[in-house]
């Protein structure tokens, strides 16, 4: 079977790449702004417009600015041309509201070195005629260009026509083996897949994300530099390593409420809590160098709340004195013991050391976000737990815990029957939520106990008749006369 054709966009900065990668996969993936710089990393996309006939993946690079004195203009662009070289086709992006520049030029001549084919794309063409707008493009020498305004959607679904009829051979062919039918004595088990589990790397920024990505998957597949705030958009990248696909999502470092005043790196904070969201596992990065704050602990405490599963790696380990290792080891125990269901990993992901032990680490605590659970053994657990500490006496009332289910994964999420259950503590679920992770070994993720009455929420008092009204009236005044006759001896 022929892979799918992947379509790089290249261009100078702020010609539209990303609101082009956008149009075309019908997403809102990219950050987009009206800033030069914005894209660093390769982003793959499924194109959606006109997939119909021929499926297609879209590839939005960074902007080639051709300044070879700026250490991440050059790192983003190594990343345009690894992008290059894994695409079958480019769109060479050029701003329709001027004409071609020498820069342009240059792009064009690295281009056609690559021997790949290419569309000149004329953006932000609204406004002019079609005409008015590709004739200067021409001079590039690409064939003839094709206009489009990807940030009003018009000419996108040209181009993608345009594209496949120009490069027939770019078309995807789908192969089919013949089935043969299995006998029920040969029949394979059945697996549940649950699809590829999704990692998010957050942190701080300059905590070494980026480093750590580009460590397990093997390559320099994300910038990563000292110079913090690197990373500026969720990269998604998939991956297959240990027998597990993943997709593994860098974000942007994310740093305290009032240190945010630039519009860009509000959107991306954005972008990195809405990529731990969407996740299975977060791998929260610490730089061992700089403590452990209480901006880690803020984060952390948004990781719980999203109820994700969670790996803690502690970077920057290596070449750190034994008294400071001692130290955060200490400040880990003291200033993070909310977090019971996992331990720290330290590793150096500049020298690779340890990081194995992450990824290994996510696997387990998404294997134990999903696992499942009988009934039976949930209340037997319940049962025992209740046997061993009964919940206390809250305003006179001792909650009584029937039996207990499953509700859900990722977390596990358990739901425990019984009556009076608004009056069990705190303290109490705390120790009922600890009593299910030992017992059912889940390490590496939370566990979430809803509590439900044994009342039928649904029952409504019927309506009394006249006689049944008069009775229950005579009852409450027996009552009262009752009551003041006891007091009065």
């Amino acid at each position: 079977m022929k892979d799918l054709p992947i379509i790089a966009l290249v261009g100078r900065p702020n010609v539209g790449k990303s609101t082009l990668y956008n149009a075309l996969t019908r997403t809102r993936d990219a950050l987009v702004a009206d800033q030069p710089g914005l894209t660093r990393d390769r982003r793959y996309g499924m194109g959606k417009v006109g997939a119909e006939q021929t499926p297609y993946i879209i590839l939005d690079t960074g902007g080639l600015s051709g300044d070879d004195s700026n250490h991440m203009d050059n790192l983003i662009a190594s990343q345009v041309w690894k992008a290059v070289e894994d695409a079958d086709l480019i769109y060479f992006i050029v701003d329709g509201r001027n004409d071609v520049t020498g820069y342009d030029e240059e792009i064009a001549e690295m281009v056609r070195r690559t021997n790949k084919p290419v569309i000149v794309v004329v953006n932000k063409a609204e406004g002019k005629e079609e005409d008015m707008a590709i004739a200067p493009f021409y001079a590039l020498g690409m064939g003839d260009p094709i206009a489009v305004s990807a940030a009003h959607n018009r000419g996108i679904l040209d181009l993608v026509h345009s594209t496949f009829a120009r490069f027939p051979e770019l078309e995807f062919e789908e192969e089919f083996e013949d089935y043969d039918e299995k006998s029920e004595d040969e029949e394979d088990d059945v697996v549940l897949d649950d699809g590829p589990i999704r990692l998010a790397v957050l942190g701080r920024p300059n905590a070494g994300k980026s480093t750590l990505i580009n460590r397990i998957i093997g390559e320099e597949r994300v910038l990563a530099s000292d110079v913090a705030g690197t990373t500026r958009d969720a990269v998604e990248i998939p991956f297959s390593k240990e027998d597990r696909d993943f997709i593994l999502i860098d974000t942007a470092g994310i740093r305290r409420r009032s240190r945010v005043d630039d519009k860009i790196e509000k959107f991306s904070v954005i972008k990195s809590i809405e990529a731990m969201q969407k996740s299975n596992v977060v791998v929260f990065v610490f730089d061992a160098h700089e403590g452990l704050s209480d901006q880690d602990a803020g984060l952390l405490g948004n990781v719980l709340d999203s109820g994700r599963a969670l790996v803690l790696a502690v970077n920057k380990w290596d070449h750190l004195p034994d008294h400071e290792r001692e130290w955060i080891k200490t400040e880990f125990t003291r200033k993070f013991a909310f977090i019971d269901f996992t331990q720290p990993i330290f590793i150096s992901a500049l020298h690779g050391t340890n990081v194995d032990k992450v990824l290994k680490m996510a696997i387990q605590a998404y294997d134990n976000a999903m696992r499942k659970f009988t009934t039976n053994e949930l209340s037997n657990i319940l049962e025992a737990a209740v046997h061993r500490h009964h919940p206390p006496v809250s305003q006179g009332l001792a909650p009584k815990l029937r039996y207990a289910h499953q509700g859900g994964k990722n977390p596990p999420r358990i739901v425990v029957h019984g009556s009076r259950v608004s009056h069990v503590k705190p303290d109490y679920i705390r120790y009922l939520m600890n009593t299910y992770r030992e017992q059912l070994k889940l390490v590496g993720t939370p566990v979430r106990l809803d509590f439900r009455s044994g009342d039928n929420p649904y029952a409504v008092e019927k309506p009394q008749t006249k006689v049944q009204a008069d009775k229950q009236i005579l009852a409450n005044a027996k009552g009262k006369h009752l009551k003041k006759k006891r007091k009065s001896r």
